[in-house]
């Protein structure tokens, strides 16, 4: 596969930064000339992952959530990674409506949301060391500029 372009920002884990990793990794994708439901399929997974990180990942501390993103052939790959609790069960953090965080009114749909609007997901966690989100949205069409 033929790499075309690469970005990384990093953040620290504050609810306000959502948006903003949001907004960047849309940025870059419009490289890859996508449809606006693409666009909003991106931005709704980044979002998902982010607040994951932020408040599954740190909870109430504030760390750094890393978001990569490569642009590879007619592939868009997004790596948020942060350096928080960890998940301890990643396939039971999967299913549908599983929340660790019922007190907070969540919906427990965030992987789920992924899997949807993403064409890959991938899960990486060890407890207490983090966690990273591989995800891959890929292009009918190549149109890189």
């Amino acid at each position: 596969m033929e790499y075309k372009n690469y970005m990384k920002i990093e953040f620290d884990s504050k609810s306000q930064n959502e948006a903003f990793a949001r907004v960047v990794v849309a940025a870059f994708a419009s490289q890859l000339d996508p449809t606006i439901e693409e666009i909003t399929d991106i931005k709704t997974a980044v979002s998902e992952a982010v607040t994951n990180a932020i408040i599954h990942g740190y909870e109430d501390n504030t760390g750094l959530v890393v978001v990569t993103c490569r642009i590879n052939g007619n592939d868009l790959e997004i790596i948020i990674e942060d350096k928080g609790r960890g998940i301890d069960n990643v396939e039971q953090a999967r299913e549908p409506l599983f929340t660790s965080k019922p007190q907070l009114e969540r919906s427990g749909m965030g992987f789920t949301v992924m899997e949807t609007f993403m064409d890959e997901v991938e899960v990486y966690s060890e407890l207490e060391k983090g966690t990273t989100i591989r995800m891959v949205k890929k292009f009918k069409s190549l149109n890189v500029k």
